[in-house]
């Protein structure tokens, strides 16, 4: 049983709804990209934990695996 890329952006939707999010995976391995102004001012770990957050019950149901996280202010992705 997995979940669809879909359903992983909006579970992080749910948390952070100003985001802009780009969900890739296969079934078992996910990648997210997420961009917010909701990071201003927070560390790499901060940051990750509020996706985690977002996610967790996927993660605990088996759902989600395994999560690959990108998380940038829309300054940072600005200045890629």
């Amino acid at each position: 049983m997995s979940i669809s890329n879909d359903a992983v952006t909006q579970l992080i939707h749910t948390r952070l709804p100003d985001a802009q999010i780009e969900v890739q995976g296969d079934g078992y391995k996910y990648q997210a990209e997420v961009i917010s102004s909701s990071f201003q001012g927070l560390s790499k770990v901060k940051r990750h934990q509020l996706i985690y957050a977002a996610v967790n019950e996927a993660i605990t149901s088996g759902q989600l695996h395994a999560l690959t996280i990108t998380a940038y202010t829309p300054e940072e992705k600005a200045a890629l």
